[in-house]
């Protein structure tokens, strides 16, 4: 039997463009095979340029060692430059947010991520189906692991 979820009626967000979730503070953006692709792809580069120039590998809270877009000394994503340069292309944990396990795990992470973001509990409605597609997206599309693979 499923879990339910608190979000079982859905969850509202429609995206006030204020780029918070790209500036001011430390984290990182998860890159899958599909995302590496599409920025590549974009920016008519090759994979190891772009990996070179744009990326680090760090330890996800699994222990691994996963790829991650860099980010400026500011604490900006290396690819913000008043507006995402890749918006187009843009990974999908960027276009997913804040439909994130650990956002959606609870109704308290949910409030904390509302805290920092002013389109959370606003807008449009999401269904639980469709923020439930997003973690499966995620899962069926995972992030890339180890300097090994590539």
């Amino acid at each position: 039997m499923e879990k339910k979820r608190f979000y079982a009626s859905g969850l509202n967000f429609t995206c006030k463009r204020c780029s918070s979730c790209c500036r001011y503070d430390a984290g990182f953006v998860f890159l899958s095979e599909i995302d590496l692709e599409k920025i590549v792809s974009l920016l008519k580069t090759n994979r190891e340029s772009f990996i070179k120039a744009y990326c680090r590998w760090v330890t996800d809270w699994k222990g691994e060692e996963v790829l991650s877009l860099r980010e400026k000394s500011n604490k900006d994503c290396i690819l913000w430059d008043g507006g995402c340069t890749i918006y187009n292309a843009r990974p999908f944990q960027c276009v997913s947010f804040p439909f994130w396990e650990s956002i959606v795990s609870s109704a308290h992470s949910w409030e904390m991520a509302a805290s920092g973001c002013p389109g959370i509990n606003t807008g449009e409605l999401h269904t639980k189906s469709s923020i439930d597609e997003c973690i499966e997206k995620r899962i069926n599309e995972p992030i890339i692991k180890g300097e090994s693979e590539l």
